[in-house]
């Protein structure tokens, strides 16, 4: 079957359509309006108070890691678990400037800094897993506040007993 270029499935009644009346290019098209430029976003000036709070912020975490060690040093596991409770005390405190919308970037990243030098610390005699776990905790909170995307794997290992040793009677 050979091509001709006419449709065969349409029927044409012929006659042509009359344009005389049409008066073309006469009437333009409404021109679009500029979408109204958004209000120009006031400057963020914090107060004094903001500043001052989120300097001690800055001081205290980044003191952290050498009152953890100092409390470890001078009470042992103790210390530890003492210290855990006031860092979370931090923790909170933290939040609330946090939720409040007056955290600086710098506050942010000194306490992020201070969680991995948390983590780093060598408490070799710290053999209740229960401290352990709960130091590793309280840095997990604060890092899930200031960074819930990101994924860490620098927690310490867990050193349970897998098989319990039992003592023969």
């Amino acid at each position: 079957m050979e091509y001709s270029g006419k449709r065969t499935d349409v029927v044409d009644f012929g006659g042509e359509m009359d344009y005389s009346h049409v008066q073309w290019f006469q009437d333009r098209p409404p021109r679009p309006t500029p979408a109204p430029q958004p209000a120009p976003q006031p400057q963020y000036h914090p107060s004094p108070h903001v500043i001052e709070r989120n300097d001690m912020f800055v001081y205290a975490l980044s003191a952290a890691p050498n009152i953890l060690y100092q409390r470890y040093r001078q009470f042992g596991q103790l210390g530890v678990l003492g210290w855990c409770s006031e860092f979370s005390e931090l923790i909170d405190n933290l939040k609330a400037l946090g939720f409040e919308g007056n955290m600086f970037v710098a506050t942010r990243e000194q306490a992020l800094k201070t969680c991995e030098q948390l983590l780093q610390l060598k408490l070799e005699d710290v053999k209740m897993q229960l401290i352990i776990m709960y130091l590793s905790t309280q840095v997990a909170r604060l890092r899930r506040f200031l960074d819930a995307d990101r994924i860490w794997d620098d927690y310490p290992e867990p050193q349970f007993p897998l098989e319990p040793k039992y003592q023969q009677l």
